[in-house]
């Protein structure tokens, strides 16, 4: 092989390597997006989870929107807090303190809930909703196949009794379980909110005892007895208002299906049945007095 060939194919290689190095130089100049310094360090300061809770796709996609304002400083459920804090200092504003939002399970009937049919399908919810709604007699509550517990990248949310529960301390409120679900009955909820109706069958009452145990029957012993307008049957079940609900936890005492979060214990109720009559012993006997009072009026004023 001729040396000098070599050395003339090298040479062009070389100048060509030159020219197109000029050549990328200049496009990334010319052709060059500016990003804001902001957005790096704003994604610096989230958990890189990258769980998409947050409505974005991923902390890159979420730095970017808060910059940019399209998503709020504490937009990351699962940083919380911290993160917001950190990506406050970054922007140099202030984030609004909120209380910590977990997910709940809106059903408490699991093994207490009937069974229409013997499922031997995939063990995931959504494919069991295409065979007549799911296997559960109840067509609104849990079918405890756990697509919500394969959902969760946070371990928290279990099936347990046959029925999803979250464990509050895990959940980082990334909404996975809440969108995954098929029966729409889980939902974000402030953790500050201890009460809460496990139960959304719109059926009445007869239907849903067939079905469930456990299952609001629409009484409206709960409303009676709340002293704040906190709770009240819509569409043949019991809502909590939030805004309002103080949780003194008295409907859970009245309940006689136990479908009110936390359910008392036997001796809970008691109490509160005999609280109950003595409050309504201690109303007729001021009703009483009031009433022989206005008859000794009447008789000296005639």
């Amino acid at each position: 092989m001729d040396m000098q060939n070599v050395i003339y194919a090298v040479a062009v290689l070389f100048i060509m390597g030159i020219v197109f190095a000029i050549l990328l130089g200049v496009a990334a100049k010319v052709f060059a997006v500016e990003v804001d310094e902001r957005i790096p360090l704003v994604r610096e300061c989230l958990p890189g989870a990258n769980c998409g809770g947050c409505g974005f796709p991923g902390c890159d996609g979420l730095a970017a929107a808060i910059v940019e304002g399209r998503a709020p400083v504490n937009g990351c459920p699962v940083g919380g807090a911290a993160a917001a804090e950190k990506i406050a200092k970054v922007l140099g504003v202030e984030v609004a303190a909120g209380d910590r939002q977990v997910a709940h399970v809106y059903c408490n009937g699991g093994c207490n809930a009937k069974d229409k049919a013997n499922y031997e399908g995939l063990q995931d919810c959504n494919a069991a909703m295409r065979v007549a709604s799911g296997p559960k007699a109840c067509s609104f509550g849990c079918m405890g196949l756990g697509s919500c517990v394969k959902a969760c990248a946070f371990d928290a949310i279990h099936i347990v009794d046959g029925v999803a529960k979250v464990d509050t301390d895990k959940c980082v409120a990334c909404g996975k379980c809440v969108s995954t679900c098929p029966k729409k009955i889980i939902n974000l909820v402030s953790e500050v909110k201890k009460v809460h109706v496990n139960c959304v069958n719109k059926d009445k009452g007869p239907e849903v005892m067939k079905v469930c145990s456990n299952g609001c029957i629409g009484c409206k012993m709960c409303e009676k007895t709340c002293k704040f307008d906190a709770i009240h049957v819509v569409d043949g079940v019991a809502k909590i208002d939030y805004d309002k609900c103080k949780n003194c936890k008295m409907c859970t005492k009245v309940c006689p299906k136990g479908c009110i979060e936390p359910v008392p214990t036997e001796e809970e109720k008691a109490k509160f049945k005999e609280m109950q009559a003595k409050q309504a012993a201690a109303a007729k006997a001021k009703a009483e007095a009031a009433k022989q009072a206005a008859e000794a009026k009447a008789a000296e004023d005639k």
